[in-house]
């Protein structure tokens, strides 16, 4: 018999959010279990489980306990306690994750670093979570030694091999031992307290530093680990970077939080994802949509149906390719979700209902209380009634979403480390006179049967090769370079691809060197956040109020053969922009040019 659509999606609701829910019992603020308590029981109940394997080594969690011990027993060592601020700048590896269960084990805070930063953004980050010690992976030292002279005040840098000017962070580990790290050393520590500070660049131009409790950690992890099922024999297929939410905390913590596996890789291959997932045999694999286009591009590789993933779970996955990825790959179940790092509106799609970032049924609107409120796109504000209230925009309707910050810890805003910038993300007076609500950011509307959509990001940051991409940090390194007189940042939709890839309108002198542009752009941006396209333009236009417009120069994109302006391509074999010829915008919008 079939169970009619209704049923079943009620049914695969009620299950998934009542399996998340028994995972979650007694986590609250004032609980004194942590991730570290996790990992300590597993590696006294399995000691020999692996719970990390990355290319060929893997560590059970006995050895993994042990080597967060050698951390927990550096760092008490160095004065590094409860509340203290140690910053990771390292590339995938299992010794990350190490690093900061070592620190939590002495209750201190671990700054998650974008390994991708460069120059003036990198110094900002090491700078604003105010961290006395870094841990520096010996592949990103030089980098780190660049920005030095922008640092007020440099933390003790500790790096991994032997790197003359650099703590040996190696040597020291082996002297400590791998002995427990004594409990005491973690006295006071509650899930109430901060664990990470993750950053994310925001809208301000520079990454803002958001405060990670130990609540909101366990309950990313779990909550994940709720929403797949995970068990002990699961194997979690992470190659998203540790430094994100989603990569470094819900992918680890869906393997971790149940005994499994996480099969970690230092960077995402199209080539080799297929024959690793017959070689390690995972489970689970956490995506961003980005990835899941590239698999489905990619040529047939023998392997593709031969995997053993029973479910994938992520976010980005557009519409358009969602049915034709499950499809081709044969993939059981796909689980789209929607969060924010420092956010309070969560969204789970339990049911693969194709499109959807997740749902809230009309029957639990009183406990999940995100809402989608009225949005003018031009004045980037909510839209406010007569008595100054916000509306609540109707199935259909696009609107900017919201959640509601109450005392309940699942609802809760911890903010940013900066207090300015936390109060940036609340919104009030929005349906009674003193309630408060966190901003998402996002555009996004709602269907009579409570699925929610992802529409588009808010003002000029957007989303490229899976990172958001501030246009304000962009046209401020433009504006740092000799011969740009006005730079432009903005976002146009390319064809096939996800997101919308970075454009800059230019004015420059008239001996600017275009080519060479790419180059003198390394040392301050990553590389998502390179322009892909340029425009030459005579003069910039400005609206009344003296702000640069952009309406116009995103409608007309990037089209030779309607612009008359000079347009460049990043070549990225080349490094170099070069003139974007008909021919080449062609491939383009067909989808034979990959970027």
């Amino acid at each position: 018999m079939i169970i009619p659509s209704a049923v079943s999606r009620e049914f695969i609701y009620i299950t998934s959010l009542a399996r998340t829910f028994r995972r979650l019992r007694g986590v609250v603020p004032g609980s004194r279990l942590t991730i570290v308590d996790i990992v300590e029981n597993w590696a006294r109940k399995t000691p020999d489980q692996p719970a990390i394997i990355c290319g060929d080594d893997s560590f059970s969690y006995r050895a993994l306990d042990a080597a967060a011990n050698r951390y927990a027993r550096w760092a008490h060592a160095q004065g590094i306690g409860p509340g203290s601020s140690v910053a990771l700048l390292m590339e995938n590896r299992p010794q990350y994750l190490m690093a900061w269960l070592g620190l939590f084990k002495v209750g201190a805070v671990a700054a998650l670093i974008n390994s991708n930063l460069r120059g003036v953004p990198l110094a900002h980050s090491i700078a604003s979570c105010e961290a006395g010690h870094l841990v520096l992976g010996h592949e990103l030292a030089e980098e780190y030694r660049d920005v030095l002279p922008l640092l007020p005040t440099p933390p003790a840098a500790w790096a991994t091999g032997k790197h003359p000017g650099f703590e040996d962070l190696d040597a020291a580990l082996e002297a400590v031992g791998p002995a427990p790290a004594d409990r005491a050393w973690r006295a006071g520590l509650t899930c109430a307290s901060k664990a990470f500070y993750i950053f994310t660049s925001g809208t301000t131009g520079l990454p803002k530093a958001a405060n990670v409790s130990h609540f909101r950690v366990l309950y990313m992890m779990k909550g994940f680990a709720g929403a797949v099922g995970t068990r002990a024999s699961d194997r979690v297929y992470d190659v998203l970077p540790l430094y994100h939410s989603v990569g470094g905390v819900c992918a680890p913590g869906m393997a971790l939080t149940a005994g499994g596996t996480l099969i970690l890789r230092r960077k995402f291959s199209v080539h080799d994802f297929w024959d690793d997932c017959v070689r390690y045999r995972p489970t689970v694999f956490q995506y961003i949509g980005e990835l899941c286009r590239y698999l489905l591009y990619a040529p047939p590789s023998p392997h593709e149906r031969e995997h053993h993933l029973r479910a994938v779970i992520g976010n980005g996955l557009r519409s358009d390719i969602w049915q034709a990825f499950q499809s081709r790959f044969a993939i059981p179940r796909i689980i789209e979700f929607y969060g924010a790092t420092e956010g309070n509106v969560v969204l789970m799609n339990y049911d693969g209902k194709v499109g959807a970032v997740g749902r809230i049924p009309s029957w639990l609107r009183s406990v999940f209380t995100t809402r989608i409120v009225r949005f003018d796109i031009e004045k980037e504000i909510p839209v406010r009634d007569a008595q100054g209230f916000c509306i609540e925009c109707a199935d259909g309707e696009v609107g900017e979403a919201i959640g509601q910050i109450t005392r309940d810890p699942r609802s809760r805003f911890d903010g940013y480390a900066r207090d300015v910038d936390t109060q940036n993300k609340v919104l009030r007076h929005v349906f009674a006179p003193d309630d408060a609500w966190f901003r998402t950011g996002d555009l996004m509307k709602r269907d009579h049967l409570g699925y929610f959509y992802f529409i588009d990001r808010i003002g000029d940051t957007f989303r490229w090769k899976g990172e958001n991409v501030a246009t304000g940090e962009v046209a401020e390194a433009l504006g740092a370079i000799e011969g740009i007189v006005e730079a432009n940042v903005y976002g146009v939709v390319v064809s096939g691809n996800d997101g919308r890839a970075g454009m800059a309108a230019l004015v420059v002198t008239p001996d600017f060197d275009v080519s060479g542009l790419a180059d003198r752009l390394k040392g301050n941006l990553p590389g998502y956040a390179r322009p892909v396209f340029l425009r030459l333009l005579p003069q910039m236009e400005i609206t009344g109020t003296f702000k640069q417009r952009k309406v116009d120069l995103v409608k007309d994109g990037f089209d030779p053969n309607h612009i008359v302006n000079p347009l460049y391509l990043l070549d990225p074999d080349a490094s170099r922009y070069r003139p974007l010829d008909a021919a080449t915008y062609r491939d383009i919008v067909e989808g034979r040019y990959k970027f």
